[in-house]
């Protein structure tokens, strides 16, 4: 079974122009990069400095320290620590591929770097309603269950697919994994897996990757997790939703490091019956209260971030921010809760 296309004819010879006639290449994604932002990030580098490109990737800040391992990552510049070469770099470029996010306020402080920005500008991305006035390329392809599937299928159209080297196959894999929590959830369709077994001939240790991933924390991890699924989760409408909340004192007392919450969203929906989970997580650098929702089958949380959390996302893994403290949180929560009743 061949792959369907995702590049009209027009995109794909606008595509290969671009990246022909670039000499200097930047690639971005949103802020507090995951598993996929940086894996379509690192996966797309590794095939375009094989047809000898000057590419250099740039997060708008740090990322969690269990992607620490990916090949590649040492060479990701960080925008928040050395903004002013960050901002070079990107108006040197002559072609910017944006990944994994879908307007220019994903980026927040780095969206200032691109103003005035002459450079050919490519999105690719997974998310619903992209705005379509920020690039000169936009394949926005919702039903993919990352932007990594979308990067290697690009790579595939454009023949890349066989100077993609193990490093990259690895990266790409792993954003997949991860924006699917290990192909547990939005990874039905049979095209994902032809894209696995493609990989595996790379040569990648996907078993490997996986403990990387998943069974690379530390000792106050696993009972700051432990504390947080016993202490600080409450169950509502029956046990048919989920409110979680973390203080910047919580976090200190288990010496938190970022992404020591990642995943803890989805433990709740462990229980029988449980629809929605709502992660409360207060900012350890604004004073705003992180919001990360997590829904199973038909329940759309995408709608609730939207109605009640100033956010959005997927039907079942949306997020959105709410202003301090996080009492008004937890009662925004509830009346979310309340609201969407009829659905859990």
């Amino acid at each position: 079974m061949q792959l369907p296309a995702l590049l009209e004819p027009a995109q794909m010879l606008s595509l290969m122009r671009y990246i022909q006639e670039a000499r200097h290449i930047i690639i971005c994604a949103h802020r507090f990069p995951d598993g996929d932002a940086l894996g379509s990030s690192l996966g797309l580098a590794d095939y375009l400095r094989t047809l000898k490109k000057d590419v250099q990737v740039v997060m708008p800040n740090c990322f969690a320290d269990f992607l620490r391992w990916m090949p590649g990552i040492k060479n990701v510049l960080i925008y928040d620590e050395r903004p002013v070469e960050a901002a070079a770099l990107i108006h040197k470029a002559d072609l910017v591929f944006m990944l994994d996010f879908s307007d220019l306020g994903r980026l927040q402080g780095m969206a200032e770097a691109f103003k005035g920005v002459k450079a050919k500008k490519v999105m690719l991305d997974h998310h619903l309603d992209p705005d379509k006035t920020i690039a000169d390329l936009l394949v926005s392809v919702p039903e993919a269950c990352s932007t990594s599937e979308i990067v290697f299928r690009v790579i595939a159209e454009l023949g890349g697919y066989d100077s993609l080297s193990r490093s990259g196959a690895a990266c790409l894999y792993t954003g997949m994994m991860t924006d699917t929590g290990g192909f547990t959830y939005a990874s039905t369709r049979p095209e994902i897996y032809q894209i696995i077994c493609e990989l595996l001939r790379k040569g990648i240790d996907k078993d490997r990757i996986y403990r990387n991933v998943f069974h690379n924390y530390s000792t106050h991890r696993l009972q700051f997790v432990g504390y947080v699924l016993s202490q600080k989760t409450q169950f509502y409408q029956h046990n048919r939703a989920a409110v979680m909340t973390i203080t910047r004192e919580e976090m200190k007392r288990f010496k938190y490091l970022r992404g020591d919450a990642e995943g803890l969203v989805n433990m709740p929906l462990q229980v029988k019956g449980l629809r929605v989970v709502i992660s409360l997580r207060e900012d350890t650098d604004k004073e705003v209260v992180r919001v990360s929702l997590r829904s199973v089958d038909d329940f759309p949380c995408n709608e609730m971030a939207a109605q009640f959390f100033n956010g959005g996302g997927h039907r079942n893994a949306s997020g959105g921010e709410l202003p301090f403290p996080l009492e008004e949180a937890v009662r925004t929560a509830e009346k979310a809760i309340e609201h969407f009743k009829d659905l859990l």
